[in-house]
């Protein structure tokens, strides 16, 4: 399969399986537990179905939208994810590339394999930082600074992963930054020699946010370390209210489900939520971000922004996480498939399919814009 056979989610992820080492593919595409939250956030969706408007002479379709204050050509973005550089070599530089190209907003994590500055220094696209929050307080300040200083346009705390989910997949190889293996996921990389290859022959694997903490070398801690000894399980409400005082700019809460946790972001002076389960990779079992929109949309969408990803493999997906109320859609897996099978070619094209699926689901529905589509396009089946 080469990469203009790939026309959607699934080829990408089937392209992506044959070139990755297995506990690589599997790092992204498994889940926590069962993984039944992981299938529940694409299964939503097909429990609501589209009802097309017809004859409104629909020429034009205009596709962007403003969240947070950015103006985003697309009505979707990149989502922060983590250890990009894993996946293919030109990591976080690539996924920019792709979004500055199309006019979308990216995402850098605090585990991201390329430097803040460095982005923003080659990319005015806009720019969102996933952070985690730490026990150190200290800690904390410092990263919230640096990014200030880097001019990164948005803060967006997760809090849905305050300790790191039980992903069996991972377990079984021996998946670990610094790797671990199991003999079976030794093999798994012998299989697959050309990744290993350009692994060994590019820029050495580091994480540029955290480099004075978290070693790949294996000498100061390891990836699942960092989340079970760096991590604040006792973050609170206090603390939000603090982090968002001395960021003073765009404030974004990442991984709300309930509508009173939507309720209190807000009333703390939070820009936007993006409801998210961390793509089913954390809390198996939780409700699918798709099926909780309506409910915090009601609450709260009046008051602040409200996003959402996990699950997002198609157009009509993102149609109707748009006619639920949503300002914006997430993607992650949906560009790191094509981000491992073929690098910044891969993630533009998967953003240019997404983007005509998109413009022509929303001419078959009869909707010139973005405020065009309304919950009354939908129904329950």
């Amino acid at each position: 399969m080469r990469l203009s056979q790939c026309h959607n989610f699934h080829d990408f992820r089937r392209l992506a399986k044959r070139r990755l080492p297995s506990p690589i593919f599997n790092y992204i595409d498994g889940g926590a537990d069962d993984e039944v939250t992981m299938r529940r956030n694409s299964a939503a969706f097909d429990a609501v179905d589209l009802v097309p408007h017809v004859l409104r002479g629909t020429k034009d379709v205009e596709l962007s939208v403003e969240v947070m204050g950015q103006k985003l050509a697309l009505p979707f973005y990149l989502s922060p994810t983590a250890l990009q550089r894993l996946f293919h070599h030109d990591g976080e530089r690539a996924v920019a590339a792709a979004a500055a190209k199309y006019g979308t907003m990216f995402g850098v994590s605090s585990l991201g394999t390329t430097s803040l500055e460095e982005l923003r220094r080659t990319h005015d696209t806009p720019q969102v930082y996933q952070f985690y929050f730490h026990k150190d307080r200290g800690l904390n300040r410092a990263m919230m600074q640096r990014a200030k200083e880097a001019g990164v346009d948005v803060m967006m705390l997760t809090v849905d992963s305050m300790t790191g989910g039980n992903r069996e997949r991972d377990k079984r190889t021996g998946f670990s930054i610094p790797f671990k293996l199991t003999l079976a996921g030794m093999a798994q990389f012998a299989m697959k020699p050309a990744w290993g290859i350009n692994y060994v022959t590019h820029e050495k694997f580091s994480l540029p946010q955290l480099d004075d903490h978290v070693d790949m070398g294996g000498g100061t801690m390891s990836i699942g370390r960092y989340f079970t000894e760096m991590l604040d399980p006792t973050m609170n409400w206090d603390d939000l209210a603090e982090m968002i005082e001395l960021w003073d700019g765009k404030f974004c809460l990442k991984g709300v489900i309930h509508p009173d946790d939507a309720a209190r972001a807000a009333e703390l002076g939070c820009d936007a939520v993006v409801l998210s389960n961390h793509a089913g990779r954390q809390l198996d079992g939780s409700l699918a971000p798709f099926d909780a929109l309506g409910g915090i949309v009601d609450r709260v969408g009046d008051k602040l922004d409200v996003m959402m990803d996990s699950g997002i493999e198609r157009g009509t997906h993102i149609i109707k996480a748009l006619a639920m109320g949503a300002k914006a859609v997430g993607i992650g897996r949906g560009y790191l498939f094509p981000l491992a099978a073929a690098g910044q070619a891969g993630v533009e094209r998967m953003i240019g399919l997404l983007k005509d699926e998109v413009e022509r689901d929303m001419r078959l529905m009869g909707a010139a814009t973005v405020s065009d589509l309304t919950r009354d396009i939908l129904r329950p089946r």
